[in-house]
């Protein structure tokens, strides 16, 4: 797996060179304009984004405007959505300036991931506050309790913290080494809420770093274009926002996981069973990868005795890693008692979830209880994603390893029932070096991240405290439907009105220059 690995109809690591020789037309506007974009997003996140109640932010004076006078909240709003969006057709127009994915596209690329990021990291947490959730975990330890045994409630004045109410009670679904990281936060800050998002915001940061060195690696050892897979994944805005603007911890455990996978498949497997551990105890979802890893350190036309020892091997080690640092920190695997929680809950454009919805629709009009059948409904489809992924270990060409994994990765992702806009990106990456070729590939690609940045654009609003109405509730929805139409409204502009990139959402008859091992 070290050579380039074989494709249907043959891949080539670079476009043909095109007349006059140039690799690229000028990338400073579509940079210039993310840029823009990207500073839209930061001055709407001073009046949208989530601050913690004791933040000393809330008595600034241009935040108490941009927070609590409708204009402010308006202009927030509408800044947020604008830069967004920007941020999108910014991502597309770079890409289209690419004749020749070389040295010049790479070169654009990393200077937009720079522009379009650098932004993101002053600003205040958007489209999540799960960063809040990692500080008043990082305060349970530091005053003693045990956090897969007590929610963030636990403590005193803990709502001041600013968690999503949603984790005030649930234990933690974090492995060890990301309680060492919110440990040493809030102990080192105090739990002075700025300076600890800064810090978890530079954890995030090392995640993307981690994912701009080893995703051209990983796409070269697959014959894939390294320049244009690193345009894919992290000069993408859907990445940009969700591991930067939102501090999600995702960005540190997708990071560990691909600099893991590019050492075992350069046959320096234990280094790279060590990381992909580390990203285990960040969030324990990519365990997945274990299964894959033992195929590829047994080697091809290796026997059913060969294959279950290297399981065995690779498991070892990684459980033998897992359960040390347990016994470090002294709270052993506590997390497994966490991991239901973010699949108890259902979203209406999953496909399982929406099925248990109208399911549990149904029964609730017989007078029997939803909740019940939706149950099932959500069990059915974790099931069958374990199916796929024991399908995909067992059978499959030892050269499409890779591709299988990602398969099997996106099996957990789309037959969950709640899918988050991160969780999309966890698998951004893995498709990306594995193949995602210029036909519909890639355009449904670029519905995906449009909808979800409209998606997360109107989702998450800290607007509701300070909106001077009766019903908060209602003006709440205002607000999110607001913001859901201008960036519809973008949306729908770059799809079918504007002159440049509308032509990317239809059918052409181009040259496919990508494609993928499937």
């Amino acid at each position: 797996m070290t050579a380039p690995l074989p494709a249907a109809g043959g891949m080539a690591a670079a476009a043909p060179a095109v007349s006059g020789g140039a690799e690229m037309d000028d990338p400073r506007s579509p940079i210039l304009a993310g840029f823009v974009g990207s500073m839209f997003m930061l001055a709407g996140s001073l009046g949208v984004g989530w601050l913690a109640p004791v933040s000393e932010l809330r008595r600034m004076p241009l935040f108490i405007w941009m927070r609590a006078e409708a204009a402010g909240v308006a202009l927030s709003i509408i800044l947020l959505a604008v830069g967004g969006m920007l941020l999108v057709r910014a991502w597309l127009r770079l890409g289209q300036k690419v004749h020749v994915w070389g040295p010049q596209a790479r070169s654009a690329t990393l200077k937009a991931i720079l522009a379009w990021g650098l932004p993101m990291v002053v600003c205040v947490p958007l489209f999540s506050r799960d960063v809040y959730a990692y500080i008043g975990q990082g305060r349970l330890m530091v005053e003693g309790f045990n956090p897969y045994e007590n929610g963030i409630s636990s403590l005193s004045n803990y709502f001041q913290l600013g968690a999503d109410k949603m984790w005030t009670e649930a234990p933690v679904p974090y492995g060890q080494l990301f309680l060492w990281i919110e440990q040493f936060v809030v102990w080192s800050t105090n739990v002075q809420p700025e300076a600890s998002v800064m810090l978890f915001r530079l954890v995030a940061v090392a995640g993307v770093v981690l994912c701009v060195i080893y995703v051209p690696k990983l796409a070269e050892l697959h014959g894939v274009n390294p320049h244009r897979a690193l345009w894919l994944t992290a000069a993408n805005p859907l990445f940009l926002t969700n591991f930067i603007a939102s501090v999600h911890n995702d960005s540190l455990m997708i990071g560990l996981a691909l600099a893991g996978l590019y050492y075992c498949a350069t046959h320096r497997v234990v280094r790279g069973i060590v990381l992909v551990t580390l990203s285990i105890a960040v969030k324990p979802i990519t365990i997945v990868f274990l299964p894959f890893i033992g195929l590829l350190w047994a080697g091809q036309n290796a026997g059913w005795l060969r294959k279950f020892s290297f399981w065995a091997l690779t498991a070892g080690i990684s459980l033998g890693l897992l359960v040390l640092m347990g016994l470090v920190n002294g709270f052993g695997f506590g997390w497994i008692n966490g991991l239901s929680a973010p699949g108890s809950i259902a979203i209406w454009y999953a496909p399982v979830g929406l099925i248990g919805m109208i399911v549990a629709s149904l029964a609730n009009s017989f007078g029997l209880d939803g909740s019940v059948f939706a149950g099932w409904v959500f069990d059915a489809g974790k099931l069958l994603a374990v199916g796929i992924v024991a399908w995909l270990i067992l059978r499959g060409d030892y050269d499409r390893l890779m591709r299988r994994l990602t398969l099997g990765f996106a099996a957990i992702v789309l037959l969950a029932p709640i899918i988050q806009s991160w969780y999309v990106v966890w698998l951004i990456p893995l498709f990306a070096v594995t193949g995602i070729r210029n036909d519909w590939q890639v355009k449904a690609l670029y519905f995906v991240v449009s909808f979800f940045m409209i998606y997360a654009i109107s989702d998450q609003l800290e607007v509701f405290p300070y909106l001077q109405a009766d019903d908060l509730g209602f003006a709440l929805t205002l607000a999110r439907v607001a913001a859901a139409v201008t960036g519809l409204l973008f949306g729908l502009y770059l799809i079918f009105w504007d002159p440049s990139t509308k032509r990317l959402f239809r059918k052409s008859g181009d040259l496919v220059v990508e494609r993928p091992v499937i």
